[in-house]
């Protein structure tokens, strides 16, 4: 009999909703919430473990809680590692990704887990393991769990895994050589595609290129002086409480912080939440990482002509594209109804 072990949130563990998203990673032995399911859809295989964190701990504590749940499995048979289903929850996503990666590399063990496709979880992890193309909400999970254990059953039994078409995961960017079971060479098929393409038919290429976002250079400012400023940080600053709870790496978050009476930022009222670099000199003094102090001298001197009353924060490290240009098209209408000129961009 195969052994799989199972790492899910608080919240399909069974605990808790968001009061309880910081306990710190529990260990059970047997089936708790989606474990059950799994142990019904995978074939000669026993769920042994249900391992629980919670999201917040896990997102604010990435370290500490990889290194307690791999120690936690020191010595355990494990034959399988699943994570999820994460449906579209961002901080579920970027936890069960970050755990399979770390036990993968630790235990050497195939690792399996499902996110929805709106999720930074996806663009961080793909390339790293099985990512099944899961639901957005949690009414999906029979579907999602059916899905990640038909892809498990066949890594279990040493059967080859499918496509990322064929099985409903996320295409990995590896090709494999293999033989088709049609036989048809190379050159016919590639003149029926011509042949579809010159008639406007639809046709799946062989070889997909990569698209790659290219953003137009925007036109310079034509008069400095008369321009108004905004300021941009992926740095992390935020006041000390986190209002907007910004996560401290893969952000799915941003905050907005207003600076129309303030000359420059404070330590003790403002901080960094960044997970990416040493944070004692961007807490004792934030404008090293948020400049307000020297644009309100810029302004005072006359270099440009207002200042937006507000900075915009999040955290860069582990954010993805996807995520970023949505915070992005979030932030840039209160920008535009300001009637913002420039952007200062600025990060750590």
């Amino acid at each position: 009999m195969k052994k799989a072990i199972l790492y899910v949130n608080q919240f399909f563990g069974q605990i808790g909703g968001e009061d309880k998203a910081g306990i710190e990673p529990e260990i059970h032995e047997g089936q708790i919430g989606p474990a059950i399911q799994f142990a019904k859809e995978l074939k000669d295989t026993e769920v042994t473990h249900t391992i629980i964190c919670g999201d917040n701990y896990m997102g604010s504590n990435t370290e500490e809680a990889t290194a307690a749940i791999l120690d936690m499995l020191e010595g355990k048979d494990i034959d399988i590692f699943l994570a999820g289903p994460a449906f579209q929850a961002g901080r579920y996503t970027v936890a069960c990704g970050t755990i399979c990666k770390a036990v993968k590399e630790r235990f050497g063990v195939p690792v399996v887990t499902s996110m929805n496709e709106e999720t930074p979880g996806v663009d961080m992890f793909k390339k790293d393991m099985y990512i099944l193309k899961g639901g957005n909400i949690a009414s999906k999970m029979r579907k999602d769990v059916k899905a990640m254990a038909n892809v498990a059953n066949k890594i279990l039994a040493g059967e080859p895994v499918g496509s990322a078409d064929e099985d409903g995961y996320f295409a990995r960017g590896i090709r494999h050589q293999a033989w088709r079971k049609d036989g048809k060479p190379a050159s016919e098929r590639m003149m029926e595609m011509l042949v579809a393409k010159l008639n406007g038919r639809p046709f799946t290429t062989e070889l997909p290129i990569p698209k790659i976002d290219r953003v137009e250079i925007a036109a310079p400012i034509a008069d400095l002086k008369e321009a108004r400023i905004a300021l941009l940080t992926t740095g992390g600053i935020v006041p000390v409480d986190n209002p907007d709870r910004i996560q401290s790496a893969s952000a799915t978050r941003w905050g907005r912080y207003d600076i129309s009476g303030d000359k420059r930022l404070l330590g003790g009222e403002y901080k960094t939440i960044h997970a990416g670099f040493d944070p004692a000199a961007a807490d004792a003094d934030p404008n090293v990482v948020t400049p307000v102090d020297a644009l309100k001298e810029l302004l005072k001197e006359g270099v440009y002509k207002s200042l937006h009353p507000y900075f915009y924060s999040t955290v860069g490290t582990g954010t993805t594209e996807s995520e970023a240009a949505r915070m992005a098209r979030e932030i840039v209408p209160l920008l535009q109804e300001d009637h913002v000129d420039g952007c200062i961009l600025v990060s750590t």
